[in-house]
């Protein structure tokens, strides 16, 4: 189970994904916000979480930390 800090990164993207969701691009889309808006930490807490499983995080959410694990 994830700690509170964690819950809250999967929050914010699943809400990041879900605003951008209308886009046909919208797991780049999310990705891309999240590159540019979060601290590396952030970033690498999600990359960590994801390994792991990643329950609860949306299906765009999952897609865009395929983008940001292709874009390092």
């Amino acid at each position: 189970m994830a700690n509170n800090e964690t819950q809250h990164l999967i929050s914010m993207a699943n809400d990041i994904a879900a605003n951008l969701e209308p886009y046909t691009d919208s797991a780049e889309r999310t990705a891309d916000h999240i590159k540019r808006f979060w601290a590396p930490r952030m970033i690498g807490m999600l990359l960590e979480y994801v390994s792991d499983g990643g329950v609860g995080l949306s299906e765009t959410g999952q897609q865009a930390v395929g983008v940001l694990q292709d874009a390092s």
